[in-house]
């Protein structure tokens, strides 16, 4: 049986992570990753790659895109983004559910983090195309949201598992846990590729496969009716194993069981992620209006900026008639519709009049259709100026279901409408942890040498999802929790 200070099973950004920092603090390491290789990096791969990270201003940010140029700096409005801000708005989001040590620890670390990150070969840029808007000639960015990745979450893999293979890890794919023991003072492993099974003994394990939305049976049973019918937005490699191996090691669950993030999604997009067709969500909707088969809005489009509400509304368009939906723009918004709206492979309807396109939206109730975009044009206060870098309070009045901001109207040719449905990203149960990333059974102690990071770990989200703070959790908590089983397994870091 082979033997090693720690094994890393998952192959997302939250294990590689944890690889990359046994490793540097003397482990040895192996690394289970279920996928094959050309599949390899589990959810994180399908992300924009946009990180959410606490800063004080742009010489934070310059720490991790120092060779922003002088015009980019001046002709920018960045912002800040404090600690306590990034803090409060999270755990509000939770509803006042979420692990508060945990939490804080995920926002303190945020900027350490990224600057490690860097420092291991990921390149970070401004999210000009996706998060600012031009206000008063300057790009205002919005949302508490300013980096992503160069390469989005594919550049983000590419560049961690580059520098895995440069420190010569045994990274093995294919390769599915199927049972976590405790034997002595370490934990065997079982692992198949194929018909071929084989078994490893490590002091320390991280489990880091991520939650269960490519789950079809789990999603029914936990998240609820229809919920076996949503398109999975990322790996399909994602379907709870390590949440069921750290359970029978004597893990309790923990987190939302019956929630999820879930977004507007291309109605034609494939059942399961597709590395070559990214860009299936629709989440700007905060320019237009959505409405369902029946020709009705159902969501307030312009409740908050949509980095905070994107991750509810694919439960939204899950509850519709047919479970499909249409985003509906004008000549006034499409322009400031960014990339995922571009795409070939976008499923977009477009006409020069209002009526040729209710006549083109396959199923719609037309006359229905016809009559709300009339009632919202008329609800309109235009005398509240459009600014969609901020909550301008322009909005509808009269309406059953209101447009908080940003509520232009619908009446400049040519029109389009985007087909949506429901893309489900990732779920919010798992285990529960402590800010050392150890698994906790159900009296809080933790398991000798058994970590978990990433999207099983249960406890951050509750009903509503921050965009961009599930990869910065996945590396922190994967850093600290590799850091911390390299010392469990005895490991003494290199000297520097």
């Amino acid at each position: 049986m082979e033997s090693f200070d720690v094994a890393v099973i998952g192959g997302g950004n939250a294990a590689l992570c944890a690889a990359i920092a046994a490793y540097e603090n003397g482990a040895s390491v192996v690394v289970l990753e279920r996928a094959p290789k050309e599949h390899r990096g589990g959810n994180s791969a399908f992300t924009g790659g946009a990180f959410r990270i606490a800063y004080r201003g742009v010489d934070d940010l310059l720490t991790l895109v120092p060779d922003l140029h002088p015009d980019e700096i001046s002709n920018s409005d960045f912002g800040t983004y404090d600690e306590d801000q990034f803090f409060e708005e999270v755990i509000a989001m939770s509803g006042y559910r979420a692990d508060a040590d945990v939490l804080e620890t995920v926002v303190s670390q945020s900027l350490p983090t990224m600057q490690w990150l860097r420092q291991h070969g990921v390149r970070f840029m401004p999210i000009y195309g996706r998060q600012s808007f031009k206000v008063d000639g300057k790009q205002k960015f919005w949302g508490g949201l300013t980096v992503e990745v160069s390469g989005g979450g594919l550049g983000l893999m590419e560049r961690l598992y580059a520098k895995a293979e440069q420190l010569n890890m045994d990274l093995r794919y294919d390769a599915r846990a199927t049972a976590l023991s405790r034997e002595g003072d370490a934990w065997i492993i079982e692992s198949a590729t194929g018909h071929a099974k084989t078994s490893i003994r490590a002091k320390s394990v991280i489990l880091a496969t991520g939650g269960y939305h490519a789950n079809v049976l789990w999603r029914a049973k936990y998240l609820g009716p229809n919920w076996d019918l949503a398109k999975v937005r990322g790996s399909r490699y994602n379907t709870g194993d390590g949440i069921s191996l750290a359970l029978d090691a004597g893990a309790t669950p923990h987190g939302n069981w019956t929630g999820c993030h879930a977004v507007f999604y291309d109605l034609n997009a494939p059942p399961f992620g597709d590395i070559n067709l990214l860009n299936q969500q629709k989440n700007y909707f905060t320019l237009g209006i959505v409405v369902n088969a029946d020709g009705k809005r159902f969501v307030d489009e312009g409740l908050d900026f949509r980095n905070y509400t994107y991750s509810g509304m694919g439960a939204r368009v899950l509850a519709q008639p047919g479970a499909v939906a249409w985003q509906i723009f004008d000549a006034k918004s499409i322009d400031l519709l960014p990339d995922e709206y571009r795409v070939k492979h976008a499923t977009r309807i477009t006409a020069d009049t209002l009526e040729e396109l209710a006549a083109r939206l396959d199923g719609i109730n037309q006359r229905a259709f016809l009559q709300t975009v009339q009632d919202y044009n008329r609800s309109i206060d235009q005398a509240v100026p459009f600014n969609p870098a901020v909550k301008d309070g322009r909005s509808t009045a009269g309406l059953s279901i209101p447009k908080s901001n940003w509520a232009n109207p619908i009446d400049t040719g040519p029109f389009v409408a985007y087909a949506v449905t429901c893309g489900i990203t990732c779920t919010y149960a798992g285990v529960k942890v402590n800010t050392q990333g150890q698994v906790l059974d159900d009296s809080d102690h933790a398991l000798p040498g058994l970590y978990a990071a990433g999207e099983m770990v249960g406890g951050l989200y509750y009903v509503k999802y921050a965009g961009g703070v599930g990869l910065t959790a996945g590396s922190v908590l994967g850093r600290i929790s590799g850091k911390h089983a390299a010392t469990h397994a005895g490991s003494v870091p290199p000297a520097v």
